[in-house]
């Protein structure tokens, strides 16, 4: 979307929300218990943006998906910070990329632990690339399609063909 001086922006009090702010080792932790319990206001996001074509029309289903996944790092942080801390720091230290094979068991903790204390089972391994059905309560948006002339005129099905000069036009139609 490209903005003129006739663009309207929202005010910055619609745009203030609070921010998670953590690091990205601890991010990548909660990722998975993130995704898959705010996947409802991801998904309704997304069609929004989709649908709309103008990001400024989403900002509440943003402030949705923003405020679920804080609500997931305050739980996780009250129910499971030890199980958290130790996966985390595995993950940080074992290899320069973050990778989940060295800690698969600091992994079983925490998915214990979250599944005991908030219900959001670990997915599986390519849930989030699986198409899915989302169903929304909000209305679809009117669309203008625009439809635009044929430039150039189509050439009349009864006007006879000109045999090309060396046989390779239409040769499918023999």
């Amino acid at each position: 979307m490209a903005a003129s001086a006739k663009t309207m922006l929202p005010e910055e009090s619609e745009l203030t929300v609070q921010e998670i702010q953590i690091s990205w080792p601890a991010l990548h932790t909660a990722s998975v218990y993130i995704g898959k319990a705010c996947e409802w206001y991801n998904n309704e996001f997304m069609l929004c943006r989709s649908e709309e074509g103008d990001p400024r029309r989403c900002l509440n289903e943003g402030k949705a998906v923003t405020a679920c996944a804080l609500d997931i790092m305050k739980k996780l942080k009250k129910h499971c910070l030890e199980d958290f801390n130790t996966y985390m720091t595995c993950l940080d230290r074992s290899s320069g990329t973050l990778e989940f094979a060295p800690c698969r068991k600091t992994q079983a903790a925490l998915d214990e632990c979250v599944l005991k204390n908030l219900n959001i089972e670990r997915p599986p391994f390519g849930y989030f690339c699986e198409t899915k059905i989302h169903h929304t309560k909000r209305p679809r948006p009117e669309t203008s399609e625009t439809t635009f002339p044929d430039p150039v005129p189509g050439i009349p099905i009864d006007q006879p063909y000109e045999k090309s000069k060396y046989y390779n036009r239409f040769w499918f139609k023999n």
